[in-house]
Protein backbone atom coordinates (compact mmCIF):
# COMPACT_ATOMS: atom_id res chain seq x y z
CA UNK A 1 0.00 0.00 0.00
CA UNK A 2 1.32 3.42 -1.36
CA UNK A 3 2.06 5.79 1.58
CA UNK A 4 -0.35 8.11 -0.12
CA UNK A 5 -3.04 5.01 0.39
CA UNK A 6 -1.87 4.95 4.06
CA UNK A 7 -2.07 8.78 5.16
CA UNK A 8 -4.23 10.83 2.25
CA UNK A 9 -4.02 14.26 1.35
CA UNK A 10 -7.90 15.79 2.48
CA UNK A 11 -8.79 16.26 -1.25
CA UNK A 12 -7.69 12.37 -2.03
CA UNK A 13 -9.94 11.53 1.13
CA UNK A 14 -13.37 13.43 -0.22
CA UNK A 15 -12.46 12.04 -3.41
CA UNK A 16 -12.06 8.61 -2.30
CA UNK A 17 -15.10 8.72 -0.64
CA UNK A 18 -16.97 9.93 -4.08
CA UNK A 19 -15.68 7.14 -5.57
CA UNK A 20 -13.65 9.03 -8.15
CA UNK A 21 -10.01 7.86 -9.54
CA UNK A 22 -8.14 10.40 -10.91
CA UNK A 23 -8.88 10.64 -14.09
CA UNK A 24 -13.01 10.87 -13.45
CA UNK A 25 -12.21 13.92 -10.44
CA UNK A 26 -10.19 15.88 -13.60
CA UNK A 27 -12.95 15.24 -15.80
CA UNK A 28 -15.92 16.60 -13.03
CA UNK A 29 -13.13 19.35 -12.34
CA UNK A 30 -13.46 20.10 -16.33
CA UNK A 31 -17.20 19.55 -16.46
CA UNK A 32 -17.12 22.13 -13.52
CA UNK A 33 -15.04 24.68 -16.01
CA UNK A 34 -17.69 24.34 -18.97
CA UNK A 35 -20.60 24.90 -16.96
CA UNK A 36 -19.45 28.87 -16.52
CA UNK A 37 -18.30 28.39 -20.31
CA UNK A 38 -14.44 27.96 -19.91
CA UNK A 39 -11.55 25.22 -19.97
CA UNK A 40 -9.52 23.37 -17.39
CA UNK A 41 -6.09 22.07 -18.12
CA UNK A 42 -6.83 19.78 -15.20
CA UNK A 43 -5.72 15.71 -15.49
CA UNK A 44 -4.69 13.16 -13.63
CA UNK A 45 -1.36 14.30 -12.74
CA UNK A 46 -1.98 17.50 -12.34
CA UNK A 47 -4.78 15.79 -9.10
CA UNK A 48 -1.73 13.62 -8.14
CA UNK A 49 0.28 16.86 -7.46
CA UNK A 50 -2.37 18.66 -5.54
CA UNK A 51 -2.69 15.19 -3.50
CA UNK A 52 1.20 14.05 -3.25
CA UNK A 53 3.36 16.95 -4.05
CA UNK A 54 1.46 19.41 -1.96
CA UNK A 55 0.99 21.43 -4.66
CA UNK A 56 -1.43 24.06 -4.38
CA UNK A 57 -3.99 24.71 -6.86
CA UNK A 58 -4.41 28.12 -7.90
CA UNK A 59 -7.73 30.21 -6.89
CA UNK A 60 -9.75 29.30 -9.65
CA UNK A 61 -9.05 25.74 -10.13
CA UNK A 62 -10.25 25.82 -6.12
CA UNK A 63 -13.74 26.86 -7.15
CA UNK A 64 -14.10 23.90 -9.34
CA UNK A 65 -12.72 21.49 -6.54
CA UNK A 66 -15.01 22.77 -4.35
CA UNK A 67 -17.97 22.58 -6.96
CA UNK A 68 -17.04 18.85 -7.45
CA UNK A 69 -17.17 18.41 -4.00
CA UNK A 70 -20.45 19.90 -3.17
CA UNK A 71 -18.91 22.60 -1.10
CA UNK A 72 -20.44 26.16 -1.24
CA UNK A 73 -18.03 28.95 -2.95
CA UNK A 74 -18.20 31.18 0.19
CA UNK A 75 -16.40 28.60 2.18
CA UNK A 76 -13.36 27.85 -0.23
CA UNK A 77 -10.32 30.00 1.18
CA UNK A 78 -7.91 29.94 -1.55
CA UNK A 79 -4.64 31.00 0.61
CA UNK A 80 -5.86 28.73 3.41
CA UNK A 81 -5.51 25.32 0.95
CA UNK A 82 -6.42 22.57 2.08
CA UNK A 83 -7.20 23.57 5.54
CA UNK A 84 -10.86 24.27 4.06
CA UNK A 85 -11.56 20.90 2.59
CA UNK A 86 -14.02 19.73 4.92
CA UNK A 87 -13.17 16.32 7.23
CA UNK A 88 -14.34 13.10 5.56
CA UNK A 89 -15.77 10.83 7.87
CA UNK A 90 -17.63 7.04 7.19
CA UNK A 91 -19.24 8.83 4.29
CA UNK A 92 -22.78 7.28 3.83
CA UNK A 93 -24.58 4.59 4.92
CA UNK A 94 -25.75 2.43 2.05
CA UNK A 95 -29.02 1.20 1.75
CA UNK A 96 -29.98 -1.90 3.22
CA UNK A 97 -32.07 -3.49 6.17
CA UNK A 98 -29.11 -4.08 8.41
CA UNK A 99 -28.56 -0.57 7.95
CA UNK A 100 -31.40 1.45 9.63
CA UNK A 101 -29.90 1.23 13.06
CA UNK A 102 -26.46 2.08 12.15
CA UNK A 103 -27.63 4.99 10.33
CA UNK A 104 -29.87 6.41 13.18
CA UNK A 105 -26.79 5.98 15.23
CA UNK A 106 -24.77 7.89 13.38
CA UNK A 107 -27.09 10.70 13.47
CA UNK A 108 -27.78 10.68 16.91
CA UNK A 109 -24.10 10.60 17.83
CA UNK A 110 -23.15 13.52 15.38
CA UNK A 111 -23.87 15.91 18.01
CA UNK A 112 -21.50 14.21 20.71
CA UNK A 113 -18.37 14.47 19.12
CA UNK A 114 -15.68 17.00 19.50
CA UNK A 115 -16.30 18.07 15.97
CA UNK A 116 -19.10 18.50 14.17
CA UNK A 117 -19.26 16.71 10.64
CA UNK A 118 -19.07 18.88 7.72
CA UNK A 119 -21.92 18.48 4.74
CA UNK A 120 -21.80 14.89 2.96
CA UNK A 121 -20.70 15.93 -0.21
CA UNK A 122 -22.73 16.62 -3.05
CA UNK A 123 -21.86 14.08 -5.48
CA UNK A 124 -22.86 11.39 -2.56
CA UNK A 125 -25.95 12.75 -1.90
CA UNK A 126 -26.72 12.07 -5.60
CA UNK A 127 -25.13 8.68 -5.81
CA UNK A 128 -27.52 7.44 -2.51
CA UNK A 129 -30.56 9.08 -4.34
CA UNK A 130 -29.60 7.19 -7.65
CA UNK A 131 -29.59 3.78 -5.20
CA UNK A 132 -33.18 4.66 -3.62
CA UNK A 133 -34.74 5.10 -6.96
CA UNK A 134 -33.47 1.59 -8.01
CA UNK A 135 -33.57 -0.35 -4.86
CA UNK A 136 -36.40 -2.48 -4.54
CA UNK A 137 -38.09 -2.91 -0.66
CA UNK A 138 -37.88 -6.43 0.43
CA UNK A 139 -39.20 -8.01 2.83
CA UNK A 140 -36.69 -9.33 5.88
CA UNK A 141 -37.98 -13.12 6.39
CA UNK A 142 -40.45 -13.99 8.96
CA UNK A 143 -39.48 -14.90 12.16
CA UNK A 144 -40.43 -14.54 15.79
CA UNK A 145 -38.89 -11.38 17.44
CA UNK A 146 -36.05 -11.69 19.82
CA UNK A 147 -36.42 -13.34 23.34
CA UNK A 148 -37.57 -10.89 25.64
CA UNK A 149 -40.86 -8.72 26.33
CA UNK A 150 -42.14 -7.83 22.83
CA UNK A 151 -42.95 -4.70 22.43
CA UNK A 152 -46.84 -4.14 21.81
CA UNK A 153 -49.60 -2.01 19.68
CA UNK A 154 -50.11 -0.30 23.00
CA UNK A 155 -46.22 0.99 23.05
CA UNK A 156 -45.92 1.72 19.66
CA UNK A 157 -49.67 3.45 19.35
CA UNK A 158 -48.23 5.66 22.50
CA UNK A 159 -45.39 6.72 20.79
CA UNK A 160 -47.38 7.03 17.13
CA UNK A 161 -49.70 9.42 19.47
CA UNK A 162 -46.67 11.33 21.24
CA UNK A 163 -45.18 12.23 17.86
CA UNK A 164 -48.11 13.32 16.28
CA UNK A 165 -48.85 15.66 19.76
CA UNK A 166 -45.43 16.77 19.16
CA UNK A 167 -45.28 17.61 15.48
CA UNK A 168 -48.80 19.45 16.03
CA UNK A 169 -47.12 22.16 18.41
CA UNK A 170 -46.58 25.25 16.71
CA UNK A 171 -43.13 26.34 15.71
CA UNK A 172 -42.59 28.92 18.51
CA UNK A 173 -43.33 26.29 20.93
CA UNK A 174 -41.06 23.31 19.71
CA UNK A 175 -38.20 25.22 20.79
CA UNK A 176 -38.60 24.68 23.91
CA UNK A 177 -38.83 21.20 23.97
CA UNK A 178 -36.21 20.14 20.90
CA UNK A 179 -34.48 17.89 23.46
CA UNK A 180 -37.67 15.57 23.60
CA UNK A 181 -37.41 14.99 20.03
CA UNK A 182 -33.82 13.44 20.02
CA UNK A 183 -34.89 11.46 23.45
CA UNK A 184 -37.95 9.88 21.44
CA UNK A 185 -36.19 9.14 18.45
CA UNK A 186 -33.27 7.66 20.28
CA UNK A 187 -35.79 5.22 22.57
CA UNK A 188 -37.39 3.95 18.69
CA UNK A 189 -34.46 3.29 17.37
CA UNK A 190 -33.49 1.19 20.67
CA UNK A 191 -36.71 -0.70 20.43
CA UNK A 192 -35.69 -1.17 16.22
CA UNK A 193 -32.19 -2.30 17.68
CA UNK A 194 -33.80 -4.93 20.10
CA UNK A 195 -35.95 -6.86 17.67
CA UNK A 196 -38.48 -7.65 20.14
CA UNK A 197 -41.84 -7.64 17.73
CA UNK A 198 -43.85 -8.94 14.96
CA UNK A 199 -43.30 -7.76 11.35
CA UNK A 200 -46.42 -5.21 11.05
CA UNK A 201 -45.15 -3.39 14.38
CA UNK A 202 -41.66 -2.96 13.28
CA UNK A 203 -42.59 -1.82 10.06
CA UNK A 204 -44.73 1.77 11.69
CA UNK A 205 -41.41 1.71 14.20
CA UNK A 206 -39.27 2.32 11.12
CA UNK A 207 -42.11 4.87 9.57
CA UNK A 208 -41.97 6.56 13.25
CA UNK A 209 -38.37 6.81 12.94
CA UNK A 210 -38.24 8.08 9.35
CA UNK A 211 -40.73 10.83 11.01
CA UNK A 212 -39.03 11.64 13.78
CA UNK A 213 -35.71 11.70 11.87
CA UNK A 214 -36.94 14.43 9.24
CA UNK A 215 -38.23 16.30 12.43
CA UNK A 216 -34.84 16.46 14.12
CA UNK A 217 -32.74 16.95 10.77
CA UNK A 218 -34.99 19.93 10.39
CA UNK A 219 -34.82 21.51 13.72
CA UNK A 220 -30.76 20.75 13.49
CA UNK A 221 -31.11 22.75 9.60
CA UNK A 222 -32.91 25.67 11.08
CA UNK A 223 -30.15 26.12 13.54
CA UNK A 224 -27.27 25.72 11.01
CA UNK A 225 -26.05 22.61 12.17
CA UNK A 226 -25.68 21.23 8.53
CA UNK A 227 -23.47 18.16 9.13
CA UNK A 228 -26.10 16.67 11.30
CA UNK A 229 -29.50 17.34 9.93
CA UNK A 230 -27.70 15.64 6.59
CA UNK A 231 -27.41 12.45 8.65
CA UNK A 232 -30.73 12.86 10.15
CA UNK A 233 -32.36 12.88 6.84
CA UNK A 234 -30.46 10.12 5.96
CA UNK A 235 -31.20 7.92 8.71
CA UNK A 236 -34.82 8.52 8.01
CA UNK A 237 -34.21 7.71 4.18
CA UNK A 238 -33.21 4.09 5.62
CA UNK A 239 -36.26 3.62 7.55
CA UNK A 240 -38.67 4.75 5.32
CA UNK A 241 -37.02 2.02 2.67
CA UNK A 242 -36.78 -0.09 5.71
CA UNK A 243 -40.98 0.49 6.16
CA UNK A 244 -41.61 0.62 2.54
CA UNK A 245 -43.07 4.08 2.45
CA UNK A 246 -41.75 5.19 -0.94
CA UNK A 247 -43.36 9.07 -0.46
CA UNK A 248 -41.56 9.40 2.30
CA UNK A 249 -38.38 8.39 1.40
CA UNK A 250 -38.74 11.03 -1.63
CA UNK A 251 -39.54 13.67 1.31
CA UNK A 252 -36.13 13.18 2.78
CA UNK A 253 -33.93 13.14 -0.34
CA UNK A 254 -36.59 16.13 -1.13
CA UNK A 255 -35.45 17.68 1.95
CA UNK A 256 -31.22 16.86 1.72
CA UNK A 257 -32.37 18.89 -2.02
CA UNK A 258 -33.83 21.71 -0.26
CA UNK A 259 -30.53 22.23 2.01
CA UNK A 260 -28.20 22.11 -0.69
CA UNK A 261 -30.51 24.66 -2.93
CA UNK A 262 -30.05 26.72 0.86
CA UNK A 263 -26.36 26.39 0.45
CA UNK A 264 -25.83 27.36 -3.11
CA UNK A 265 -25.51 24.07 -4.61
CA UNK A 266 -28.49 23.62 -6.98
CA UNK A 267 -26.74 21.19 -9.11
CA UNK A 268 -27.02 18.71 -6.47
CA UNK A 269 -30.31 19.47 -5.43
CA UNK A 270 -31.38 19.04 -8.97
CA UNK A 271 -29.49 15.92 -9.35
CA UNK A 272 -31.47 14.43 -6.00
CA UNK A 273 -34.93 15.52 -6.97
CA UNK A 274 -34.65 13.92 -10.26
CA UNK A 275 -33.82 10.60 -8.95
CA UNK A 276 -36.36 11.13 -6.10
CA UNK A 277 -39.36 11.82 -8.84
CA UNK A 278 -39.09 8.64 -10.04
CA UNK A 279 -40.24 6.99 -7.29
CA UNK A 280 -42.81 9.77 -5.87
CA UNK A 281 -46.75 8.45 -5.33
CA UNK A 282 -49.00 10.77 -4.19
CA UNK A 283 -49.59 14.16 -6.45
CA UNK A 284 -48.92 16.01 -3.51
CA UNK A 285 -45.80 15.23 -2.60
CA UNK A 286 -44.39 15.23 -6.60
CA UNK A 287 -45.85 18.89 -6.63
CA UNK A 288 -43.54 19.49 -3.55
CA UNK A 289 -40.64 17.76 -5.27
CA UNK A 290 -41.42 19.66 -8.84
CA UNK A 291 -41.22 22.78 -7.24
CA UNK A 292 -38.44 22.67 -5.32
CA UNK A 293 -36.32 21.42 -8.62
CA UNK A 294 -37.93 24.37 -10.39
CA UNK A 295 -35.77 26.38 -7.57
CA UNK A 296 -33.00 24.91 -8.40
CA UNK A 297 -33.26 24.88 -11.93
CA UNK A 298 -34.29 28.69 -11.75
CA UNK A 299 -30.77 29.22 -9.58
CA UNK A 300 -28.77 27.26 -12.49
CA UNK A 301 -30.19 29.66 -15.29
CA UNK A 302 -32.28 26.76 -17.47
CA UNK A 303 -35.38 28.87 -17.63
CA UNK A 304 -37.60 26.48 -19.69
CA UNK A 305 -36.75 23.86 -17.40
CA UNK A 306 -37.86 25.74 -14.34
CA UNK A 307 -41.06 26.81 -16.07
CA UNK A 308 -41.92 23.01 -17.08
CA UNK A 309 -41.33 22.52 -13.35
CA UNK A 310 -43.14 25.17 -11.92
CA UNK A 311 -46.26 23.97 -14.29
CA UNK A 312 -46.33 20.59 -13.11
CA UNK A 313 -46.24 21.34 -9.67
CA UNK A 314 -49.17 23.99 -9.87
CA UNK A 315 -51.13 20.98 -12.14
CA UNK A 316 -50.23 17.93 -9.32
CA UNK A 317 -51.18 20.37 -6.71
CA UNK A 318 -54.55 21.07 -8.17
CA UNK A 319 -55.44 17.32 -8.63
CA UNK A 320 -54.38 15.78 -5.45
CA UNK A 321 -56.53 13.97 -2.92
CA UNK A 322 -57.20 15.94 0.33
CA UNK A 323 -57.83 13.46 2.53
CA UNK A 324 -55.26 10.93 1.54
CA UNK A 325 -51.94 13.70 1.92
CA UNK A 326 -49.02 12.55 3.40
CA UNK A 327 -48.31 14.38 6.74
CA UNK A 328 -45.27 15.71 5.63
CA UNK A 329 -46.36 17.44 2.65
CA UNK A 330 -49.73 18.52 3.99
CA UNK A 331 -49.23 22.33 4.71
CA UNK A 332 -48.48 22.56 0.61
CA UNK A 333 -50.82 25.08 -0.94
CA UNK A 334 -51.51 27.64 -3.76
CA UNK A 335 -49.25 29.90 -1.32
CA UNK A 336 -46.55 28.25 -2.15
CA UNK A 337 -46.95 27.50 -5.53
CA UNK A 338 -47.07 31.31 -5.93
CA UNK A 339 -44.29 32.48 -3.73
CA UNK A 340 -41.54 29.69 -5.14
CA UNK A 341 -42.73 30.42 -8.51
CA UNK A 342 -41.90 34.35 -7.64
CA UNK A 343 -38.34 33.47 -5.82
CA UNK A 344 -38.24 31.31 -9.00
CA UNK A 345 -38.91 34.52 -11.67
CA UNK A 346 -36.66 36.47 -9.16
CA UNK A 347 -33.47 34.25 -10.06
CA UNK A 348 -34.49 34.56 -13.96
CA UNK A 349 -34.62 38.25 -13.36
CA UNK A 350 -38.18 38.59 -13.94
CA UNK A 351 -38.62 40.67 -11.16
CA UNK A 352 -42.03 42.67 -11.68
CA UNK A 353 -43.76 39.29 -12.64
CA UNK A 354 -41.54 37.73 -9.08
CA UNK A 355 -42.51 40.77 -7.07
CA UNK A 356 -46.78 39.81 -7.43
CA UNK A 357 -46.65 36.32 -7.53
CA UNK A 358 -44.50 36.52 -3.76
CA UNK A 359 -47.18 39.23 -2.32
CA UNK A 360 -49.84 37.07 -3.79
CA UNK A 361 -48.30 34.44 -1.76
CA UNK A 362 -48.09 35.89 0.97
CA UNK A 363 -51.37 36.95 1.11
CA UNK A 364 -52.44 33.47 0.54
CA UNK A 365 -50.47 32.05 3.65
CA UNK A 366 -52.15 30.68 6.60
CA UNK A 367 -51.93 32.54 9.69
CA UNK A 368 -50.62 29.64 11.40
CA UNK A 369 -47.45 28.91 9.63
CA UNK A 370 -45.22 32.05 10.94
CA UNK A 371 -41.77 30.47 10.07
CA UNK A 372 -42.85 30.48 6.58
CA UNK A 373 -44.43 33.68 6.92
CA UNK A 374 -41.05 35.30 7.81
CA UNK A 375 -39.48 33.08 5.04
CA UNK A 376 -42.20 34.52 2.65
CA UNK A 377 -41.11 38.18 3.87
CA UNK A 378 -37.64 37.97 3.09
CA UNK A 379 -38.25 36.65 -0.10
CA UNK A 380 -40.27 39.75 -0.55
CA UNK A 381 -38.07 42.13 0.61
CA UNK A 382 -35.54 41.26 -1.90
CA UNK A 383 -38.16 41.44 -4.76
CA UNK A 384 -38.62 45.16 -3.16
CA UNK A 385 -34.79 45.42 -3.32
CA UNK A 386 -34.50 44.34 -6.86
CA UNK A 387 -37.45 46.71 -7.82
CA UNK A 388 -35.27 49.94 -5.93
CA UNK A 389 -37.79 50.16 -3.62
CA UNK A 390 -36.14 50.43 -0.56
CA UNK A 391 -38.39 51.71 2.27
CA UNK A 392 -40.83 48.50 1.75
CA UNK A 393 -37.73 45.98 1.52
CA UNK A 394 -37.08 47.48 4.66
CA UNK A 395 -40.37 47.13 6.05
CA UNK A 396 -40.79 43.47 5.12
CA UNK A 397 -37.48 42.27 6.26
CA UNK A 398 -37.76 44.13 9.93
CA UNK A 399 -40.94 42.24 10.46
CA UNK A 400 -39.33 39.17 9.28
CA UNK A 401 -36.28 39.74 11.73
CA UNK A 402 -38.51 40.28 14.80
CA UNK A 403 -41.12 37.26 13.58
CA UNK A 404 -38.14 34.73 13.41
CA UNK A 405 -36.75 36.18 16.93
CA UNK A 406 -39.66 35.81 18.76
CA UNK A 407 -40.63 31.96 17.46
CA UNK A 408 -37.02 30.73 17.69
CA UNK A 409 -36.40 30.55 14.06
CA UNK A 410 -32.35 30.81 13.24
CA UNK A 411 -32.89 29.89 9.56
CA UNK A 412 -34.95 32.72 8.76
CA UNK A 413 -32.54 35.59 11.01
CA UNK A 414 -29.59 34.53 8.92
CA UNK A 415 -32.00 35.00 5.62
CA UNK A 416 -32.75 38.51 6.66
CA UNK A 417 -29.00 39.02 7.68
CA UNK A 418 -27.81 38.04 4.14
CA UNK A 419 -30.10 40.66 3.03
CA UNK A 420 -28.27 43.56 4.94
CA UNK A 421 -25.59 44.26 3.13
CA UNK A 422 -27.77 44.93 0.09
CA UNK A 423 -29.24 48.07 1.75
CA UNK A 424 -26.20 49.72 1.53
CA UNK A 425 -26.82 52.00 -0.42
CA UNK A 426 -29.91 53.05 0.81
CA UNK A 427 -28.81 54.06 4.30
CA UNK A 428 -30.54 57.70 4.77
CA UNK A 429 -33.98 55.17 3.58
CA UNK A 430 -37.22 55.20 5.69
CA UNK A 431 -36.77 51.91 8.38
CA UNK A 432 -33.17 51.46 6.90
CA UNK A 433 -31.30 52.12 10.00
CA UNK A 434 -33.79 50.63 11.90
CA UNK A 435 -33.13 47.49 10.26
CA UNK A 436 -29.76 47.50 10.50
CA UNK A 437 -29.51 48.38 13.88
CA UNK A 438 -31.42 44.98 14.35
CA UNK A 439 -29.41 43.01 12.70
CA UNK A 440 -26.00 44.16 13.73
Amino acid sequence: MDEEERTPHPLAALRLALGLDRVEFAEAVHDAARRRGLRSGVDKHRVRKWEVNGVRPDAVSQTYIAEVLGIPLGDVDSAAWPAWLPRVDRGVVPLGHANSVPALREALHTMNRRTLLSVIPGSALVVLAGDWAVTEYTAVAAGPPRPGAAVGEDVVALLEETTTRLNRLATEQRQHISPLYDAHLARVTDLIDEGRYTRPLGARLHKLAASLAQTVAWIRFDHGQHGAASRYWIAGLHNAHAGDDRDMGAALLSDLAYQASWRDDPATAAGILSKALTRTTHPVASSLLHLRLARAQAALGERRATLHSLTAAERLLDVGDMGDIPAWCSWMSPADIAVDSGRCLLDLGDTTQAHNLIAEGQALLPASRDKTRGIFLAYRAQGHLSRHEPEAAAADALEAFHLAERIGAPRCLQLVRDLAPAFAPYQTAEGVPELLRAVA
